[in-house]
C-alpha cells in the first residue's frame, strides 16, 4: 500500500484472481452471449451461490458487467453477466482501503465486534455452501473435504493437519485478506471463523468449528474442529462454538 501521495493504492492495478474466479472469468470471455449464474455454475462445477459470489466480485473489480437479459417472453428477465474488454478494467483499485474502512466501522460501532463479525461470516458461509438433500448423512470425512474445497474456492490454501485425538485441524494459508486482518484481526478472523461454522452447519455435519487461531505463523492460521455428539450434526454444542 502506498500513501506517499496522500492516497491509498493497492500495489497492483490488476486484481489477483484465485483459480475459481479465473475459471468464471474464462467462461464469460469464451461466451458469445451474456451468461446467467446457472450457466456459469454448470460450466465451472461451482455451486450457483459460489458462482454468483465470484461473478459479483468480477463486476466489482471492473472485469465484468451485470445486466438483464433482453427477451420477448413474459416474466421477469434473468440477471446475466459478460466480460468487459481488458481496456475497460485499467485503473487503480482501492478495495483494500475500503475493506480497512469497513472493518474499522464494524470494530468501532459494535460493543461485541467478534460476535457481530462471526454471525455475518456464518450467514455467508451457509449461503455459499451446497445443502445436502433430505436424509443425507454428511459424515465427518466428507464434511471436512467439502470445507477444505470451500476455503480453496475463496482463495485460501487449506490443508488438513495430522489429527490430534478427536480434534480435526485445518491449516489455513494465503489469507486473501491478510493485510486487513493484521490490522483488524477481531473483525476479519471472526468472519472467517463464522464462514466455517456456517458452512459446516449447512452441511448438517457432525462437526463443530470451535476455534480459529490467527497467525500461529506469519502466513498460517489454524482452525480447530471437533466431533459433536449428534451423528446428524443438527445439535451443536453452544459451549464448543463459544455462543
Amino acid at each position: 500500500m502506498n500513501v506517499a501521495d496522500g492516497t491509498v493504492k493497492d500495489e497492483s492495478t490488476t486484481p489477483a484472481l484465485g483459480d475459481s474466479r479465473a475459471r468464471v472469468l474464462a467462461v464469460l470471455r469464451e461466451g458469445v452471449a451474456p451468461s446467467g449464474v446457472r450457466q456459469v455454475a454448470d460450466r465451472t462445477g461451482l455451486h450457483p451461490n459460489t458462482a454468483r459470489f465470484h461473478l459479483d466480485a468480477l463486476v466489482d473489480a471492473g472485469l465484468a458487467e451485470r445486466g438483464r437479459e433482453v427477451r420477448g417472453a413474459p416474466g421477469r428477465p434473468r440477471i446475466v453477466y459478460q466480460a468487459l474488454p481488458a481496456s475497460a478494467a485499467v485503473g487503480p483499485r482501492r478495495y483494500r482501503f475500503l475493506a480497512e474502512i469497513l472493518a474499522g466501522v464494524v470494530g468501532g460501532m459494535f460493543p461485541d465486534t467478534q460476535k457481530v463479525a462471526t454471525e455475518a461470516g456464518r450467514q455467508w458461509g451457509a449461503y455459499i455452501t451446497d445443502r445436502p438433500p433430505p436424509f443425507h448423512r454428511t459424515d465427518a470425512v466428507e464434511a471436512t473435504q467439502l470445507l477444505v474445497s470451500t476455503l480453496a474456492e475463496l482463495g485460501f490454501q487449506p490443508e488438513v493437519e495430522p489429527a490430534t485425538g478427536a480434534d480435526i485441524r485445518i491449516g489455513v494459508r494465503n489469507c486473501p485478506f491478510r493485510e486487513v486482518a493484521e490490522q483488524h484481526e477481531d473483525v476479519v478472523c471472526s468472519i472467517h471463523l463464522g464462514l466455517m461454522r456456517g458452512a459446516v452447519a449447512e452441511m448438517r455435519a457432525p462437526l463443530a468449528v470451535t476455534e480459529l487461531e490467527p497467525f500461529v505463523e506469519p502466513n498460517l492460521c489454524l482452525a480447530h474442529i471437533t466431533m459433536t455428539d449428534d451423528e446428524h450434526g443438527t445439535r451443536h454444542s453452544a459451549a464448543a462454538e463459544g455462543t
